[in-house]
């Protein structure tokens, strides 16, 4: 693992609400290499959500840069930084954001079809992935026929079958219980070792902390601790 897959440098964020500043970040430096399996933790307002959707294109830096696989984000035009994310990146969400009148396979197939993949190829691979997630028996069900943590083996089906190099996980398991959450992380733990896909989280889940392999605690902004396991 000596592939710096996403960089960021004096990463900073300021949000004005009702003309106070808010300093979300203040100069964040990481660095994260391909097949990292890593979580960003810290309490409520401390950035991490602000910081994994400004890697992620989602929002952007009042200062500072991303470099995710070698591109600068903030030379990239909204067109260039919507076909980076399809083609890069894989999503998981909270609250799972699955279409609700389609089917977990037809979820699945989704960013497939926005990336232009045949019909034949996006329905094989996503009846795999799902077969891979243990949902073998749930291709045809809609979100509202199936768990909370059915539905978030879908969304990582969703997230992993266009073969990203980075999914960002966004406290993937806050509306799990602990069994399920546990589980789901055990399944993308081995995905993040047989695909070699990098894996960055924002928690504060510590059974997520605890499976992660590095850590890296922000507060108030800024990275008070970046440990390896």
């Amino acid at each position: 693992m000596t592939d710096k897959i996403i960089e960021t440098k004096k990463l900073t964020k300021v949000y004005e609400e009702s003309k106070v500043k808010v300093n979300a970040l203040r100069g964040i430096d990481l660095t994260v290499k391909k097949g990292e399996f890593m979580a960003i933790a810290g309490p409520s307002g401390s950035g991490k959500t602000t910081l994994l959707n400004i890697i992620g294109g989602l929002d952007s830096p009042t200062e500072g840069k991303v470099i995710l696989g070698g591109k600068d984000l903030s030379v990239l035009s909204k067109s260039e930084l919507s076909e980076m994310r399809l083609n890069n990146l894989g999503f998981i969400f909270q609250a799972y954001n699955l279409i609700p009148v389609l089917s977990a396979l037809e979820n699945v197939e989704y960013v497939m079809l926005l990336q232009g993949i045949k019909q034949e190829e996006r329905q094989k691979r996503a009846e795999e992935i799902l077969k891979e997630v243990g949902l073998g028996d749930y291709i045809n069900a809609r979100p509202n026929e199936m768990s909370g943590g059915q539905q978030q083996r879908v969304a990582v089906a969703r997230a992993i079958v266009s073969n990203p190099n980075v999914v960002l996980a966004d406290e993937p398991t806050a509306n799990l219980d602990s069994t399920t959450g546990e589980s789901l992380l055990v399944m993308m733990s081995e995905m993040n070792k047989k695909r070699d896909v990098t894996f960055l989280f924002s928690t504060h889940d510590k059974m997520v902390m605890d499976h992660s392999e590095r850590l890296v605690i922000l507060k108030d902004g800024e990275i008070t601790e970046d440990k390896q396991k």
